[in-house]
C-alpha cells in the first residue's frame, strides 16, 4: 500500500522533538572540556623573563578554570632535565604541557611521546619540533633591530662581539639577525662570536671577563638575552673598562633599570612581551585542546627596541594587556 500526501500535525510534531534531541546531543558533544591540569617546563626559573611566562600561563589558565593544577619546573637549561620533566607530566595525565624547549632540535622525541599520550603541546618563547601550537618572538628581528643599533651608533666602523647562549631556536635566531647585520656592515670587525653564555647573568660575566682580557679595543657587544649583556656590563665594571655599548634582547626589569641610570653601558633591548606571550600560547592550547581547528599554529611577535630615549612608554613585562 502506498500513502503519499502532506505531513499530519502528529508526524510534524515526532519530527520536531527528534530534531531537538538530535541537537541537543550535538551542543553537548561540542561543549568545553574542562582543563584540569597544565605542567609548565622553562629554560631557567632563575632568569625573571620565564617568571613572567609563568604568571601569564597561570592567569590564562584560572580564567577558564580558577581550580586548575598548574606545575611549573625549571630544566635549568639541561635537556635530559627536561626530557624527564616531560615525561612526569605524561605520567601524570596532564592535559597541556607548556614548553620552553631547551634544545629546540633533541627535545623532539619527547614531544613525540607527550602528543601519543594525547596531551596538547604548547610551545612558547622558542619553538619545539612536533608542538602543536607555538607563540614566540620574531627572534631573528630582534637580534637585527639590537645590532643595527650597535652598527649606528659606531657609524659604521668599529670592534664588536657576539655572546650566544645555549642551543634554543629563540637564541639561534638571534645570533643570525646579529650576525646577519655585522657581516653587512663593512666597517664592522667581530672578535668573537663563539662563547656561549649559558643564558644566564653569571655566564655573561663570565665570558665577558675572558673578552675583555683577551681583548683590549672592544667597542661594543651583543649578548642574545638581557641576562647575559648585564652581566657584560657588571664584567666591565669590575675590570674598570667604560665606553663599550653593550646590547640585549628581553627589554627586561632590571635592563629597564639600567637603561635609567647614568653612564649605563646597557644602551639597547629589543624588547619581548612574555606575560601576554605564554598567555596565549595557552589560549591557542586549549582551543587544540577542545577539538578546534587554528589558522595558525605559529604566532610571531614583533620586538620593539627601547633604550633611554623612549623608556618612558614602554610598558614593561608587569603590564597586562
Amino acid at each position: 500500500m502506498r500513502i503519499t500526501g502532506k505531513l499530519t500535525g502528529l508526524t510534524t510534531l515526532a519530527l520536531s522533538t527528534a530534531l531537538t534531541l538530535s541537537l541537543g546531543a550535538t551542543a553537548a558533544t561540542a561543549q568545553e572540556k574542562e582543563l584540569e591540569s597544565i605542567g609548565i617546563s622553562v629554560g631557567l626559573l632563575g632568569n625573571p623573563f620565564f617568571v613572567a611566562t609563568i604568571e601569564g600561563i597561570e592567569d590564562s589558565a584560572r580564567e577558564i578554570n580558577p581550580d586548575v593544577k598548574i606545575t611549573s619546573v625549571s630544566a635549568d637549561y639541561d635537556l635530559n632535565k627536561q626530557v624527564s620533566q616531560i615525561d612526569n607530566f605524561i605520567a601524570a595525565g596532564v592535559d597541556i604541557i607548556m614548553l620552553n624547549a631547551v634544545d629546540d632540535e633533541a627535545i623532539a622525541p619527547a614531544v613525540m611521546r607527550a602528543k601519543q599520550a594525547g596531551i596538547v603541546v604548547a610551545a612558547f618563547d622558542v619553538s619545539a619540533p612536533g608542538a602543536d601550537v607555538t607563540v614566540m618572538t620574531d627572534n631573528i628581528a630582534a637580534g637585527r633591530k639590537a645590532c643595527e643599533y650597535i652598527v649606528e651608533e659606531l657609524n659604521g666602523e668599529g670592534n664588536v662581539a657576539i655572546i650566544k647562549g645555549p642551543s634554543s631556536s629563540s637564541l639561534n635566531d638571534r645570533f643570525d639577525g646579529c650576525s646577519e647585520v655585522f657581516a653587512g656592515a663593512d666597517g664592522i670587525t667581530v672578535l668573537s662570536d663563539d662563547q656561549n653564555g649559558q643564558g644566564s647573568r653569571d655566564g655573561g660575566l663570565q665570558v665577558m671577563q675572558g673578552l675583555l682580557t683577551r681583548f683590549d679595543d672592544i667597542d661594543a657587544v651583543f649578548g642574545a638575552n638581557d641576562p647575559m649583556a648585564l652581566g657584560a656590563q657588571l664584567a666591565a665594571k669590575q675590570l674598570g673598562r667604560d665606553g663599550i655599548i653593550i646590547t640585549g634582547v628581553d627589554g627586561a626589569p632590571d635592563t629597564e633599570e639600567s637603561l635609567a641610570t647614568e653612564g649605563s653601558m646597557i644602551k639597547a633591548s629589543a624588547s619581548q612581551d612574555p606575560y601576554t606571550m605564554a598567555g596565549q600560547a595557552l589560549d591557542l592550547g586549549y582551543k587544540l585542546f577542545n577539538g578546534e581547528t587554528l589558522d595558525e599554529t605559529t604566532v610571531l611577535i614583533e620586538p620593539k627596541l627601547i633604550t633611554a630615549e623612549n623608556l618612558d612608554e614602554y610598558q614593561g613585562w608587569t603590564a597586562k594587556r
